[in-house]
């Protein structure tokens, strides 16, 4: 089960005093100066939007993303169903991912049964261009607070083969319910510190039992899995580096990022150590797909900025898959904490909404930031494209 991310004291913004007067009128017109600068530079002509909204508005018909995008909205039969009203809220969005989790408590569990699995089997077998996610835990009792010594030697009796025949069994159980091309997050965030199939107290156990899950299950008949390794944002516990199990077991690089530290900004985010970017590249270099299984809201409360940037980067970084975490304080549509977040996801993942092209620069200038409490959360925003001189 995913709740496992601990609820902060405070999750609310502090809203800024309001500066000075002079120093108002100052930025005021330092904010103004650089936007001129961008209009002036090259001979750049612009289209601007000042407003709440998520970023600027490009003309009507603009394309939707190619992304395959759902949300986790429950585990059992319940997650099916407001797969639909999720769909209607959005205005007829195509959300072509289901995504749930296995429960981590018993092997029983872990292997899973027809109940379980008939729902989201019978979602996904109803369009081929669906995908079906299961997390999937690599040890029983996977939230008791087990420790490190005793993960140490589970991780090497699962290396030695013992956990095998629990994997085969789950393997089996979703090629006979139909889903044989199953996307399984295995040992999800396993850089930290939360689960008992974490990586850290023996990185080369845990990659050698990686390696024998993977092989229990592709060795079962008509399989199709497909195997994302995702880690969380940041170094957390060890580098998710020291825990790649290697590029012949691995399908996809997937990564969890929520908006809470590491990182004071989305900016942060991308480019710390293990970050973002980090994941971007180290996919790349192994010609592997990327994902992003689990995103969403946290520390930080309402954060419109924060949705505008990560769905921004989802669609320049094109992803195999997305899913937003939609329960509180994650998400965006059945959590009413987060109103302003959730009309910037809305409005962009709409059919037809906008999307940022690579091939028309934007500069924003985050009016709350520079005139304090005049403006909140709005931009101002200019599109450029170059003049061609006569």
């Amino acid at each position: 089960m995913p709740h496992r991310h601990p609820r902060p004291g405070r999750t609310g913004r502090h809203r800024k005093p309001a500066a000075p007067a002079r120093r108002r009128r100052l930025t005021a017109a330092c904010a103004g100066a650089v936007v001129a600068g961008a209009l002036v530079a090259g001979g750049a002509l612009a289209t601007g939007t000042f407003g709440d909204g998520g970023g600027p508005r490009p003309p009507d018909g603009a394309g939707s993303s190619s992304v395959a995008a759902g949300a986790f909205l429950g585990s059992g039969s319940d997650g099916v169903r407001r797969i639909a009203e999720l769909r209607e809220w959005l205005g007829g969005a195509d959300l072509r991912v289901g995504h749930t989790y296995l429960p981590g408590d018993t092997w029983e569990r872990i292997e899973s049964d027809p109940y379980f699995l008939r729902p989201w089997a019978e979602w996904r077998r109803a369009d081929p261009d669906r995908l079906f996610v299961l997390n999937v835990p690599m040890q029983a009792r996977n939230e008791a607070g087990v420790p490190d010594h005793e993960v140490r030697e589970l991780l090497a009796q699962g290396a030695r083969g013992r956990f095998d025949h629990h994997f085969r069994t789950l393997a089996g159980h979703l090629v006979s319910a139909g889903v044989p091309d199953t996307v399984i997050v295995l040992g999800w965030e396993m850089n930290g510190t939360t689960y008992t199939h974490r990586c850290a107290p023996d990185p080369r156990a845990w990659k050698a039992y990686w390696r024998r899950i993977v092989g229990a299950m592709r060795s079962v008949d008509g399989q199709r899995f497909r195997f994302d390794f995702a880690p969380s944002r940041g170094r957390d516990a060890i580098g998710w580096t020291e825990c790649y199990p290697g590029d012949d077991v691995v399908d996809i690089i997937g990564m969890d990022s929520y908006d809470q530290p590491p990182g004071e900004t989305f900016d942060d985010q991308v480019n710390q150590p293990y970050g973002l970017r980090h994941q971007v590249d180290f996919a790349a270099a192994r010609g592997k797909p990327i994902s992003y299984p689990e995103w969403g809201l946290f520390r930080r409360g309402d954060n419109a900025e924060y949705m505008r940037r990560m769905l921004d980067w989802i669609e320049e970084q094109k992803p195999l898959y997305h899913t937003i975490s939609d329960y509180c304080p994650h998400g965006v549509w059945r959590c009413e904490e987060n109103p302003r977040s959730s009309a910037v996801f809305r409005e962009r993942m709409k059919p037809g909404a906008s999307r940022p092209g690579r091939n028309r620069p934007e500069f924003c200038v985050d009016l709350g930031r520079w005139l304090g409490g005049w403006f909140g959360d709005r931009r101002l925003c200019v599109t450029l494209s170059w003049a061609r001189k006569p």
